[in-house]
């Protein structure tokens, strides 16, 4: 077999490998994502328990990365501190490192199991839980076999008269080696499938096990700067945990490669085997900055709290925070779908600022004042004006004349935009007034409450961004999935409400305080849910896919 058909077999084995991982994350994300969310929200205060949930969490997503991007959101909007944080992503790398071990084995046998279970749980059943189970199991029977396909692919190279020239080239110059491991692992994305790809290599005897301890090292490297690119552009409270992460983890493996390098340390009780040093020695390269982590966790905060600050340039003028810019251009009115696309863009701000109501508003429900309380306030009347300055911009449009599309965009448009704006009257008009009225008088949730308030504010706020991608993607798919939510959403509710009288039955002092918020709290969020989810029905109607406000079976 040539180099060339042994390297594209390789490439798409490795292009399996990426998507398998992918799937299994993206599964795992849409039927357990609100649940995961709130167990390491809810676990975060303790570090212990913070480490624990990280692992735990990074072991499910089958992603390391994942979860530090998901902690950073808690640590942006205040839900965690920074140091808990900080924490939780060091329990994150041990859990994915944990899952490159178990994946080492030889599972061969489930790959057979898992596709055809999988398959079958995915086209049999139209209930979401059920097929986001297949679409796991899929994904786990894929993965297993992308890394079958990478040793078979990778088996002609023993006889490769290159392969020893380059490897003993990386063994002379492990700096070069350890750069390039970091730059594949930024490019996958992904420590779990780069660690995964050099284990299977060695297994081969393809790569000796002190240069693949060199290039674990800097796996690490490259899946600690991941993270901090993408929230490069997020709030600076948002990227604190991620920098701390790059100046543990990054630099850790920088100071130990050195140390690795100059010492050449003794590595058989690492394993039996090479596939089982370099997955000890990435377990135990976590392991260690765990440990190094815990202690030094407040001056890393605080390191990367002064690095983003200095990275985040000043508005010395103070004016640019608040500028608002309209999209509604006067002079694009003779060209209807020009008209139509401002319309579009601007009611895709109303979603954004509805987004950030939604969210804060449970936020409030925790922990409120009179400023926070005011500060929503103002947000309704931004989606207030917004929305009087769309619907007179496409009653301006509707002057002229119109394709049939666009006649039915224009009609969404106005629908969506309604929606939008009762959506944020039923915050600040209904659930704001529970929050003022649970302040006033001093009120709390018992914790099976406010779990169950959590969880469902989290389903609804997830529904919330579907249907605002919606409204700019069209897609049949996401519309129907999310009239599929609506009939989940009312069930969540009973249940809740099951419990919520289970609990005031058993005499619970502070359900019977906090009853009407609650049930009220639950009512509103299922109403947005509602309004929402018509969203999709002009997709589906142009899709042929409803029939009297009902989803068809097809």
């Amino acid at each position: 077999m040539s180099g060339s058909v042994v390297l594209l077999h390789l490439a798409g084995a490795v292009a399996l490998l990426l998507w398998a991982t992918r799937m299994v994350r993206t599964g795992v994300e849409r039927a357990y994502g609100d649940v995961l969310r709130h167990r390491l929200r809810s676990t975060m205060r303790n570090p212990l328990m913070a480490v624990l949930s990280g692992a735990g969490l990074s072991i499910a997503l089958q992603s390391s990365t994942a979860v530090t991007l998901l902690v950073a959101s808690f640590a942006g909007s205040g839900i965690v501190s920074g140091i808990s944080g900080q924490l939780a992503v060091r329990g994150a790398e041990i859990g994915s490192a944990l899952v490159v071990k178990l994946l080492a084995h030889d599972l061969s046998l489930l790959v057979p199991i898992c596709l055809a279970a999988g398959t079958a749980m995915f086209m049999m059943t139209e209930r979401r839980e059920w097929r986001q189970m297949g679409r796991i199991l899929v994904g786990i029977g894929l993965l297993l076999l992308s890394l079958e396909m990478i040793g078979e692919a990778s088996e002609p190279l023993r006889q490769s008269t290159a392969l020893p020239v380059i490897i003993e080239y990386f063994s002379g110059d492990p700096v070069t080696a350890f750069l390039l491991a970091a730059l594949v692992t930024w490019l996958f994305h992904s420590s779990i499938a780069a660690v995964l790809l050099l284990v299977t290599l060695a297994a081969r005897g393809l790569i000796p096990p002190e240069l693949g301890i060199v290039l674990v090292l800097g796996v690490n490297l490259g899946s600690s700067v991941i993270a901090p690119i993408l929230t490069r552009n997020s709030d600076p409270a948002v990227r604190v945990v991620p920098i701390g992460n790059l100046l543990m983890r990054g630099a850790g493996s920088v100071i130990l490669m050195i140390a690795f390098t100059w010492t050449k340390p003794p590595i058989d009780y690492l394993g039996a085997n090479e596939a089982a040093q370099i997955i000890n020695a990435h377990i135990l390269f976590n392991c260690i900055i765990l440990l190094a982590g815990m202690p030094l966790a407040r001056l890393v905060y605080r390191a990367s709290e002064k690095i983003v600050a200095l990275a985040t340039p000043a508005d010395p003028s103070g004016t640019l925070a608040n500028a608002e810019l309209s999209a509604l251009n006067e002079g694009a009115l003779d060209v209807p779908s020009q008209a139509l696309a401002n319309a579009t863009r601007e009611v895709v701000r109303v979603c954004e600022t509805v987004e950030i109501m939604l969210k804060s508003i449970m936020e409030l429900y925790e922990s409120a004042d009179a400023a926070k309380i005011q500060a929503l306030a103002a947000l309704d009347d931004r989606v207030d004006r917004r929305h009087a300055a769309i619907k007179l911009y496409l009653a301006k449009i509707s002057t002229h004349q119109l394709s049939e599309s666009e006649a039915l965009r224009h009609q969404e448009l106005i629908g969506a935009c309604v929606k939008l704006e009762q959506v944020g009257d039923i915050i600040v008009r209904n659930m704001l007034a529970h929050v003022q009225k649970k302040l006033d008088r001093g009120l709390e949730f018992t914790d099976e409450g406010w779990r169950e308030l959590t969880s469902f504010h989290a389903s609804v706020l997830t529904n919330a961004r579907l249907a605002f991608n919606l409204l700019v993607s069209r897609d049949t798919e996401t519309a129907r999935q999310l009239v599929e939510e609506k009939d989940r959403i009312r069930e969540l509710e009973k249940q809740a409400s099951q419990s919520h009288f289970k609990r005031l039955r058993d005499g619970s002092e502070r359900s019977i305080e906090t009853s009407s918020i609650h049930l009220d709290t639950i009512r509103d969020l299922k109403e947005i849910n509602s309004l929402l989810a018509s969203i999709a029905y002009p997709v589906l109607e142009e899709s042929g896919l409803l029939r009297s406000s009902r989803l068809n079976a097809g």
